[in-house]
């Protein structure tokens, strides 16, 4: 059997309809086929790539790591190089009460870590989070998730959770002194980049601070530099109590993390005693990838970098009479198509042409461009160009 057999065949699949793009290798922006063919990833691994496929130094510290350990313990138990130091470094690029991080393997975990938390701190139950917010696949992560048509298989879900609307200032009144937490995007990202609107950030925040509520920012997708800064939030003058990472943060390599105060992380410790516990959370070789990753970022002045490039891509893409609309948060953008009719079109076109591109999880006619932060200027030309290339192609089949 072929590899695509043996693909269809064993694994599970969360769809019928996969891309099935077999890929042998990767580098940089470019993943190619066992051809050699070569495609421009503009998703990244959905925001996981940042620093580009296999960067160098990201492989250097992976290798460096592999001549010392792997797997030692469970999490928490044994000192490991690359987690405390992982930590020291995360928490010096935050705020000052953000300064206790607990590592684990994914976003969806990094949400259930922090539900916890903010439940065990506060002594409450009911947990707050926002139509079109996404949030995760496990049992707590989608009973937050803001897309009914993904839960009402799997209900029942977490009770006492109560969904409002994004944006909508009339909808805080549903937080009250029985909310344990808001969990908020900065920037929705499955429903297509729709950021924060900083008055209601503002009313927020006031609600939650009068009522002792927890505010949880999910920057799983748009944190590590994504949108032109290192953490989502920094756009807005605020402080989250608890921050959630993942997928950039590992570099490539599978990590996750919820961060907030010593005082505040302390409560898992006791009543009961291993409150949240993990036995690959901080994995060594992760780590050891995600403080690479973390210094290629700061070091190669990718973060600033985002906007110029972000804009680029909006300014050649939005004349285009197939595209309706674009919204662009750094180098994150959604772009509306004027036919929702032919997304599927574009996207096969798009992938004829050499580009990888996919839509949005809650906007299926709206498009995701977010490259690895490593794409050049002349890049981004060669990839707009064949975008457009995609798109007239797809205009004239009409």
């Amino acid at each position: 059997m072929t590899e695509r057999e043996l693909f269809y065949r064993y694994l599970g699949l969360p769809s019928f309809y996969p891309m099935g793009l077999e890929i042998a290798r990767a580098e940089g922006i470019y993943l190619y086929d066992p051809s050699g063919r070569q495609f421009i990833d503009l998703v990244a691994g959905i925001s996981v790539s940042n620093v580009g496929h296999r960067h160098p130094r990201v492989l250097d510290a992976i290798r460096d790591q592999l001549d010392k350990y792997l797997h030692l313990n469970v999490y928490g138990e044994f000192i490991q190089a690359p987690q405390v130091h992982l930590a020291e470094r995360l928490a010096g690029l935050l705020p000052e009460k953000l300064d206790s991080v607990y590592f684990v393997n994914s976003g969806s975990e990094a949400i259930e870590g922090a539900l916890k938390l903010a439940k065990r701190f506060t002594g409450r139950t009911e947990v707050i989070s926002f139509i079109d917010s996404y949030h995760g696949s496990t049992h707590g992560s989608l009973s937050i998730l803001g897309n009914e048509a993904l839960k009402n298989a799997f209900r029942p879900l977490l009770p006492d959770t109560r969904l409002i609307e994004f944006n909508n200032y009339c909808h805080l009144e549903k937080i009250t002194t029985r909310s344990a937490c808001v969990v908020i995007e900065m920037i929705q990202a499955e429903a297509g980049i729709i950021a924060v609107e900083e008055y209601f950030i503002r009313q927020m925040m006031k609600r939650c601070a009068r009522d002792g509520v927890m505010i949880i920012v999910d920057d799983v997708q748009m944190g590590m530099g994504r949108t032109g800064k290192m953490f989502s939030f920094e756009h807005y003058d605020f402080v989250p109590d608890i921050l959630v990472l993942a997928k950039a943060l590992g570099a490539g390599m599978p990590l996750g993390a919820f961060i907030s105060s010593r005082k505040m992380m302390d409560t898992l410790a006791f009543n009961p005693e291993l409150g949240h516990i993990t036995t690959f959370g901080g994995h060594p070789v992760s780590c050891a990838a995600a403080l690479a990753g973390l210094d290629v970022l700061l070091s190669d002045q990718l973060i600033p970098s985002a906007e110029e490039k972000g804009k680029l891509f909006e300014e050649r893409l939005a004349p285009h009479p197939a595209i309706s609309g674009i919204r662009r948060k750094g180098l994150a953008l959604g772009l509306d198509l004027a036919n929702p009719e032919l997304r599927t079109a574009f996207m096969q076109a798009a992938l004829e042409q050499g580009v990888i591109i996919d839509w949005y999880l809650f906007k299926p006619a709206t498009f995701r461009i977010a490259p690895p932060l490593t794409i050049t200027l002349p890049e981004i030309e060669q990839s707009v160009d064949k975008l457009i290339a995609a798109l007239n192609s797809v205009i004239s089949s009409v």
